[in-house]
C-alpha cells in the first residue's frame, strides 16, 4: 500500500485502525492522525511513531484517504475544516466516515462538488482486529475508490459492501450487536452466581463458552440452527433451557430490539444535528460505533 492516509480522531477506534494499518505493512510515514488532546497525542507518538497534528487541513494535505473517526455530533466541525482543505493533486481525496448515523449526503453537501465519500458502519471488535464493517458508497465514489476503502478496513476485520439504505439494518445487527452479546454474557454470569458459582467462576465459564461457540460457528461451516440442534438432546438439559427462552419470548425480544435500533439509526440520519451535542474537543471521542 502506498496511499497516504489521514485519520481524524485519535480515540480507540482511530487507534485500532492505525494499528491495523501498521500491522498490515502500511509505512508509518504514510500515516497521520488528527488529535487535539496533547496527552493522547503523546501516547500515539510514543506507541506508534506516527505523526500527530491538531490541524485537520495540515493532516489531509496530500492524503489519498481521510478516515473520519469522531463522534457524530462533531462531524460538522470536521467537515468545516475538510471543506477548506485544498485538493490533493491529480487524485480525488476519498473521505471515509466511521461516524454512526451520518449519511453520505451530509458530507457531500459540505465538501467540494463531486467529492467521493464512503460511509462505514464498523463495530467495537475492531479493537481486536475482528470488526464486522459494512461499507456504503456515496453518489460520487467509484468502484476503485470503494475497493480501496475496503482494502484498508480489512486490516481490522471483515468488510461487506451494502447500499446505504441497508445501513440502519446493519447497525441493528452488527453495529450495536456487541452490546446485545455483552448483555447476554452479563445475564449468564448473574445466573451462574444465583446457582452457587463464584462470580469469577461464572465469568470464566460464560466468556470461554461464548468465545468458543463463536469460533465454532465461524469455522465449522455449519449454521447456527445445525449447531444448536447438535447440542440439544430430546428431553435433555439444553432442551429444558431453550424451552424457557422460547416461553419468555427471546426471539420476539430480539426482533423488537433490532427494530428499535434500526429506527433510532434512521432518525439519526434524518437529523441535521445530533441531539445532546456538546462542544467538547472534537477529536478525542470515539466515532460512536453502534450509536
Amino acid at each position: 500500500m502506498t496511499e497516504r492516509v489521514a485519520i481524524v480522531g485519535g480515540g480507540k477506534i482511530g487507534e485500532a485502525l492505525l494499528a491495523g494499518l501498521i500491522n498490515a505493512g502500511k509505512p508509518v510515514r504514510d500515516l497521520v492522525v488528527v488529535e487535539r488532546s496533547a496527552e493522547r497525542s503523546a501516547e500515539l507518538v510514543d506507541d506508534y511513531g506516527v505523526r500527530v497534528t491538531d490541524d485537520v487541513t495540515d493532516a489531509v494535505d496530500g492524503a489519498r484517504v481521510v478516515f473520519v473517526a469522531v463522534k457524530p455530533d462533531v462531524v460538522d466541525t470536521v467537515l468545516q475544516s475538510l471543506g477548506k482543505a485544498d485538493d490533493n493533486g491529480d487524485e480525488e481525496r476519498i473521505t471515509v466516515s466511521l461516524a454512526a448515523g451520518v449519511p453520505t449526503s451530509r458530507y457531500e453537501a459540505s465538501l467540494p462538488a463531486g467529492s467521493p465519500v464512503v460511509r462505514v458502519m464498523p463495530n467495537t471488535p475492531m479493537l481486536v482486529n475482528e470488526a464486522m464493517s459494512a461499507v456504503s458508497p456515496g453518489r460520487y465514489a467509484n468502484d476503485d475508490q470503494v475497493a480501496l476503502a475496503v482494502r484498508l478496513l480489512e486490516t481490522v476485520g471483515k468488510v461487506m459492501v451494502v447500499p446505504e439504505k441497508s445501513l440502519d439494518a446493519v447497525t441493528a445487527i452488527s453495529g450495536s450487536g456487541p452490546a446485545y452479546f455483552f448483555l447476554m454474557v452479563e445475564a449468564m454470569i448473574d445466573a451462574g452466581v444465583a446457582l452457587g458459582l463464584t462470580r469469577a467462576q461464572a465469568a470464566e465459564l460464560a466468556v470461554q463458552t461464548v468465545k468458543g461457540s463463536g469460533v465454532l460457528l465461524a469455522e465449522s461451516g455449519l449454521t447456527s440452527v445445525d449447531l444448536r440442534a447438535a447440542v440439544t438432546s430430546p428431553g435433555g438439559t439444553t432442551a429444558a433451557a431453550l424451552r424457557e427462552f422460547e416461553r419468555y419470548g427471546l426471539r420476539h425480544a430480539v426482533n423488537e430490539a433490532t427494530a428499535a435500533c434500526a429506527e433510532a439509526s434512521a432518525r439519526m440520519a434524518r437529523r441535521p444535528e445530533i441531539e445532546g451535542s456538546r462542544p467538547a474537543s472534537p477529536f478525542t471521542p470515539e466515532s460512536g460505533v453502534g450509536g
